[in-house]
């Protein structure tokens, strides 16, 4: 990291998170969740992913505010693959912390460091493109919005959390001929991988998932294989379509519910407009009810260019919670 990019805040003690962090900086996190009430937040096995990662080594990409006594109080960090056109920024005050300025200190820190991202890696093999740096946000938390409003960002995107009740009936999961359901194992995780790529490549914002954010993805402590299905073409074996599912205990009691919740669910377009994403959800739904959940659940990007909002709404999904996208060229 060159020593003399920092934070802008002389109130707190700045340096980079290390492997020793993780349990402070879940804690820091939570802290601000029990506050703010988001809809997910990150635990200790996300941030332990953080911290190992080869592409966004967090001695250059992450910044850690201590107080006197060593407490974390704030953090940010950049994510950014390397070639992409964007860097994806996050970051959170302690609400002890908050409305003394941090959060625009921290602003300021992510936009020099994305511009430092790309300055060393230029976007898709050099090409002069300004750098991008996208942050989300829920709709909920009119503070963040005001904090990027005033920093330049726009909003470039919607996305709705949809909630389906499993006290109602569960649609059949009919397929077409030649199709079948499997359950989801470590025999299929790459080639799930390939087709998540493939299915994906033409969503906005989605990038290919390399071999080590897709161990994370599937070996994450909240995954569930024995809540997911992937659909297999009969004569080749090849995956079709696959929905991956998670359950968060904490946020059941937090919120309440008990969600069986959709990470992904994707189909190959060659195989699209064959009831596949509806066999795959009401196949969810059914195992989702067997293990005790009271929804299914799961989120969209509200302009999906593969009809997915309209599909998750004739299923019987509703929007819960709207979350956004805010980029700023810098």
């Amino acid at each position: 990291m060159n020593q003399d990019l920092t934070v802008d805040f002389p109130g707190l003690q700045w340096r980079p998170a290390t492997a020793a962090d993780v349990q402070a900086w879940a804690a820091l996190i939570a802290r601000t969740a029990a506050v703010e009430n988001p809809v997910w937040y990150e635990r200790e096995a996300d941030l332990q992913q953080h911290v190992e990662s080869r592409k966004n080594p967090p001695a250059e990409n992450t910044i850690f505010g201590l107080d006197n006594d060593g407490v974390p109080r704030a953090y940010a960090r950049i994510s950014r693959n390397p070639g992409s056109g964007k860097a994806h920024g996050f970051g959170c005050v302690d609400p002890g912390w908050q409305r003394r300025g941090v959060g625009r200190a921290l602003m300021c820190w992510l936009e020099e460091r994305t511009r430092r991202r790309f300055a060393e890696d230029p976007a898709d093999g050099g090409t002069q493109r300004a750098p991008l740096l996208r942050i989300g946000t829920e709709q909920q938390h009119r503070h963040q919005a005001r904090l990027l409003e005033s920093a330049g960002f726009t909003v470039v995107r919607y996305f709705n959390e949809m909630h389906r009740p499993l006290d109602r009936p569960v649609p059949a999961n009919l397929l077409s001929g030649g199709l079948e359901l499997a359950g989801m194992g470590p025999d299929l995780h790459e080639a799930v991988r390939v087709a998540h790529n493939q299915a994906f490549r033409d969503h906005w914002g989605s990038e290919p998932r390399d071999e080590e954010y897709w161990h994370f993805t599937v070996n994450h402590p909240l995954a569930r294989p024995d809540l997911s299905t992937v659909v297999l073409d009969s004569a080749t074996r090849e995956v079709a379509g696959y929905q991956l599912a998670s359950h968060d205990p904490d946020i059941a009691v937090q919120r309440g519910i008990r969600e069986g919740y959709t990470e992904l669910l994707g189909v190959r377009r060659e195989y699209r407009g064959r009831g596949i994403a509806q066999a795959l959800l009401a196949d969810a739904m059914r195992r989702f009810t067997d293990a005790g959940m009271d929804v299914a659940s799961l989120d969209v990007d509200s302009e999906n260019p593969t009809g997915a909002l309209a599909l998750y709404t004739k299923m019987g999904y509703q929007a819960v919670n709207t979350s956004m996208a805010w980029d700023k060229e810098l």
